[in-house]
């Protein structure tokens, strides 16, 4: 091993078997991994497309990237069988044997006459000087075909799994997209006469240019992994896709709203009219209760009765030539607004009848009230005492009587509960400032 030449010292055999036997597995592994790339599908859907944009540039410089480590893998083939050819010339090889097998497995001896157009085409990283041919040895090709594998693969990979998963979910979202619209035109949601019909115009719109994009130009919705180096690393960019199945969703959502209300629209309608019926009697009961108030009590201020609203009568007819017509897309919104404005008027209607008729509720308060100690006094055993009889009738007198002033009946019912009070013993009932009676008692 003292002797040497340009490439080094001179193998032995030993040394020349091992690198045989070891460029031998390299060499398989190699064309392994070449056919795999020539097969994947990736690769010829690549070369049959219709490419634009980056993911053109980028198979321009891959194309040629794979026809150089073709050119390559057949020179690094070349140079092995020469040395297998040399070794196999005696058993024992000759010194000038081992010097030429020296010089082929360790030097740059192997030449490989390239495209020209290939070459330069390839990145320029990797080789794409543009030169007719270049000199490598067998351990300096074999990275060269590692480099250009690997960008060629990555970009392959990438390009693939963008075709593999867009398309099909672009598909499959059309797919819905149309038994969407189908529909939607079932329930009179239209271009132009519904928000989510133009909706559902421009969502067709949009998916139908997604997927031409993402035919001719995957790598545009391709993230790479961060931090990654292994081909293929990342994941297809769903961002636009997901915008419009979100999109159809919504649009899916109030179709489905529009067909509840094509189900139940005569019932709610039904439901509807029976609302606005009863505010309208609320509302009759409260007008004539207000007559019977101002005939029967005096002095007091009874809040005005308004009439039932046409406005909403209006709008439930409406809803009802709706329904008639199939418009569910105009009926839906209505449905809702009239249920709310509904519910509303008969609370209108509640708290004017309650309002209008508070005067005739205190009344009856006073004469309970007034009845009860009655009771309370003959259960004491003063119901034939003059003075109690008295003020009982007294007030009586205003309670059921009309005009009723429920402020003086308020008072004579009083002074009958302190005049009992004071002949039961009890606390009683507190008094109040006024002139006095003719017992001495304060009178209010």
């Amino acid at each position: 091993m003292g002797v040497t030449d340009p490439a080094g010292p001179v193998m032995d055999r030993d040394e020349v078997d091992r690198a045989l036997a070891r460029l031998g597995a390299e060499h398989e592994a190699i064309e392994t991994s070449l056919l795999a790339l020539q097969d994947h599908a990736g690769r010829r859907l690549l070369e049959g497309a219709e490419l634009t944009g980056v993911t053109k540039e980028r198979w321009t410089a891959a194309d040629a990237s794979i026809t150089l480590l073709w050119a390559y893998f057949d020179a690094y083939s070349d140079a092995l069988r020469s040395a297998r050819e040399i070794r196999s010339r005696r058993r024992w090889s000759s010194r000038e044997d081992l010097v030429e097998l020296t010089e082929l497995l360790r030097g740059e001896a192997v030449t490989v006459a390239g495209s020209a157009s290939a070459t330069a085409n390839a990145p320029t990283l990797l080789g794409g000087s543009g030169k007719l041919s270049e000199h490598f040895s067998l351990a300096a090709l074999v990275d060269r075909m590692n480099e250009l594998y690997a960008t060629s693969l990555d970009m392959v990979v990438a390009a693939d799994a963008v075709w593999s998963a867009l398309p099909a979910r672009i598909d499959l979202l059309s797919a819905e997209l149309q038994r969407t619209r189908r529909l939607a035109h079932s329930v009179g949601v239209r271009p132009g006469e519904h928000p989510s019909g133009d909706d559902l115009e421009r969502i067709t719109r949009t998916l139908t240019a997604l997927r031409e994009q993402v035919v001719s130009d995957p790598l545009a919705f391709w993230v790479p992994a961060q931090g990654s180096s292994a081909p293929g690393g990342g994941r297809p960019d769903t961002t636009a896709y997901d915008r419009e199945a979100r999109a159809l969703e919504d649009v899916r959502r109030e179709i489905d709203a529009v067909l509840t209300v094509r189900q139940d629209a005569e019932q709610r309608l039904v439901k509807l009219r029976d609302v606005l019926s009863r505010a309208d009697r609320t509302l009759a009961e409260a007008r004539t209760a207000r007559g019977e108030v101002l005939a029967k009590i005096a002095a007091t201020e009874v809040p005005v009765v308004s009439g039932p609203p046409t406005v909403l009568q209006e709008q439930l007819a409406t809803a009802a030539e709706y329904r008639r017509h199939a418009q569910w897309h105009r009926l839906s919104p209505l449905l809702e607004s009239l249920e709310q404005k509904a519910e509303d008027e008969l609370l209108r209607a509640r708290e004017s009848l309650t309002a209008v008729t508070a005067p005739l509720a205190v009344r009856a308060e006073l004469r309970g009230r007034l009845d009860a100690y009655k009771a309370k006094v003959a259960r004491h055993g003063l119901a034939e005492d003059p003075f109690l009889i008295e003020r009982y009738d007294a007030a009586r007198r205003m309670l059921w009587s009309a005009p009723c002033d429920l402020r003086v009946a308020e008072q004579a019912v009083l002074r009958y509960q302190r005049a009992a009070a004071d002949l039961f013993g009890a606390p009683g009932v507190p008094r109040q400032s006024g002139p006095e009676d003719r017992r001495g008692e304060s009178m209010s």
